[in-house]
């Protein structure tokens, strides 16, 4: 990345908007991967016993599509290492940091890892896309070092053993709240707005046309009840939340898209869709709406982050039997006051509290200096 409108392009396609485009891996100096495979047995400093550590000079990421405009903007500035100097993307300062390091360089030396004396950082890191349960086997198998999941482990893994999911170490980054779409003719025919149990109804199969939604004022129309694939985070966490449990009944589901970028296209090109996915993606051509629940309503923009909005879901990145210091160094990075600025907020989710923001740091290991 020669100059920062080098760079600002490059990160516009790393986010949410482009991530389809990046499916295989976003990497900078010394990238070389393109799937989330390829275990490499070498460890560094901090590596757990069981040779999970892909090695010093890459960490590798994967899994849910709803977390990957995070951690894949994230993984692509971290590769890019700006100087102290680049306020666009680094400016520690700006975050009451008191460094002239570069950015991979700082994070990765709070764990005694050393700058490369150039713009190569310490370590790459390489981010893939597929979804939650996909990474968190990955991740189980030591394929990859961190699991991205838009759901909890025990809900993406409901057969695994209690001392199984003890072994997955949960790092909480955002919190995303699924909106409902709909296709722009739906939206302009009148459906604004749905109740939870008028969602409920036409995702199990009881309302299946347009027209039994009385603010529906268009010409008669099939319902396209469009889900994600099973197992994805985002439809786990859209059956515990709406449905009532992470096997809930889905029968209304017409087609199954393995990730957001799959069903905002699909969407966009329907005339008769509805669907839920991340907020991230969420945007003119596939407009979001209001959903009534429990006597109050959630809009898009206003209050969807609210604690009570029933589809409002942690984003988690996993590690596994513990935590490296590598992947503490590229987790601090993010988790801090800098990252959930420059990585979670731009990407369309809340940011943590400040007191959920100092627990998650504090659960990482301690930096050495």
């Amino acid at each position: 990345m020669a100059d920062q409108s080098t760079r600002r392009k490059f990160m516009t396609v790393a986010g949410a908007s482009g991530a389809a485009a990046l499916a295989g891996c976003v990497g900078g100096s010394g990238g070389s991967g393109t799937t989330e495979g390829g275990k490499n047995d070498s460890s560094d400093s901090g590596s757990k016993q069981s040779g999970q550590s892909s090695g010093p000079d890459k960490l590798k990421a994967g899994g849910s599509s709803t977390v990957y405009p995070i951690t894949s903007t994230a993984g692509s500035v971290w590769s890019s290492n700006p100087p102290a100097s680049d306020e666009e993307y680094w400016g520690p300062s700006n975050y009451g940091i008191d460094t002239e390091k570069r950015l991979a360089d700082y994070w990765a030396g709070l764990y005694g890892f050393e700058a490369t004396g150039n713009a190569a950082p310490p370590f790459d890191v390489s981010v893939g896309l597929s979804h939650s349960g996909t990474g968190l086997e990955k991740l189980k198998n030591g394929l990859i070092d961190i699991g991205d999941s838009s759901a909890p482990v025990s809900a993406e893994l409901p057969d695994a053993s209690e001392s199984e999911l003890k072994k997955f170490k949960d790092h909480v980054v955002g919190v995303d709240a699924q909106p409902i779409v709909v296709s722009n003719e739906i939206y302009e025919a009148g459906v604004t707005k749905l109740t939870a149990e008028q969602v409920r109804k036409i995702y199990t199969g009881k309302i299946t046309k347009w027209s039994e939604i009385p603010s529906y004022e268009g010409e008669e129309k099939e319902i396209q009840a469009v889900g994600r694939s099973e197992g994805s985070g985002t439809d786990t966490a859209f059956r515990v939340n709406l449905l009532g449990g992470p096997n809930a009944s889905m029968s209304g589901v017409d087609v199954r898209k393995g990730q957001n970028q799959q069903v905002k296209t699909l969407v966009s090109k329907s005339d008769n869709a509805i669907a839920y996915m991340a907020l991230a993606f969420v945007g003119s051509d596939v407009p979001s709406i209001k959903l009534s629940f429990d006597g109050k309503v959630y809009e898009p923009g206003k209050n969807l982050a609210d604690e009570n909005y029933p589809l409002s879901r942690d984003l988690h990145c996993y590690t596994y039997e513990g935590t490296s210091k590598k992947e503490a160094a590229y987790l601090r990075m993010i988790i801090s006051e800098f990252g959930q600025e420059n990585y979670v907020k731009t990407q369309g989710y809340a940011t943590l509290t400040d007191d959920r923001r100092k627990k998650q740091l504090d659960a990482l290991p301690d930096p050495e200096n």
